[in-house]
């Protein structure tokens, strides 16, 4: 069974960084590729990034575009959410996903196992 272990998150000042990592364990050769999400209290969880295990295709939400990196780490099977100039409404819990899914997918139904959260906040 895959197990998906979020970390990095913390207290960061408006404009700064922060590094996300996913460590993935359990994974087998469906798994197409990796992604993160955030969701803020009582709003849908929303798509940040993914990236392909084999490929290394990315792909990012507007929001973020430009200002967060995602990158993974195969031989150790965890993924990075490299995010800088960090804002409030970065402010959110980041999840960790998996997908079997070999197409680009960026919805949550997609995704089938999700790590435990980081919590992200971004003092202004």
């Amino acid at each position: 069974q895959v197990q998906l272990v979020a970390s990095g998150g913390g207290l960061v000042q408006s404009g700064g960084s922060l590094r996300l990592s996913c460590a993935a364990s359990g994974l087998t050769f469906s798994s197409y590729s990796m992604a993160w999400f955030r969701q803020a209290p009582g709003k849908e969880r929303e798509f940040v990034a993914r990236i392909g295990w084999r490929d290394a295709n990315t792909r990012y939400a507007e929001s973020v575009k430009g200002r967060f990196t995602i990158s993974r780490d195969n031989a150790k099977n965890t993924v990075y959410l490299q995010m800088n100039s960090l804002n409030s409404e970065d402010t959110d819990v980041y999840y960790c996903a998996e997908s079997g899914t070999m197409r680009v997918v960026t919805t949550r139904e997609y995704y089938g196992y999700w790590g435990q959260g980081t919590q992200v906040t971004v003092s202004s």
